[in-house]
């Protein structure tokens, strides 16, 4: 059997604007952390392009821009957790700190602000690809 280590991991990374989605690709890298396996991407300008991507199964974590129009991440980031039986992690990118209470409204399971710290980011994103990685494999080889 295949140790998951090394298979790669499936980021989708949601916002209307090109430049947050290249951003968010660009700061978590092919590799979040280095006892991660490698990341591919699925970027989604849509709602609807999301609740597919969903839809399919795969996806490891969601990355959603708090400030995307005409759907922001958080209010799609708490139907996600409604809606999707199994959601995978969701990590909201918010407008600024304040609006910490909004990802908790929204259920995300962690946040970082605008501008997008690469460190901050890759940090967020790690603990929680670790976390899937965890409950996927299995505890006996």
């Amino acid at each position: 059997m295949a140790h998951r280590t090394d298979e790669t991991l499936t980021v989708l990374v949601y916002s209307d604007d090109r430049n947050t989605r290249e951003q968010v690709t660009l700061a978590l890298g092919r590799r979040p952390a280095a006892d991660l396996p490698e990341v591919e991407y699925l970027e989604c300008a849509t709602t609807p392009a999301v609740l597919r991507a969903l839809e399919k199964g795969g996806i490891d974590l969601c990355v959603l821009d708090g400030e995307a129009v005409p759907a922001g991440g958080l209010g799609l980031g708490r139907q996600l957790k409604d809606e999707i039986y199994g959601c995978p992690p969701v990590l909201v990118v918010i407008g600024r700190p304040q609006d910490a209470w909004l990802a908790a409204w929204s259920r995300a399971d962690a946040a970082v602000s605008h501008p997008v710290d690469p460190v901050a980011l890759a940090e967020a994103a790690a603990t929680l690809l670790r976390q899937r990685v965890a409950r996927r494999t299995p505890a006996h080889r």
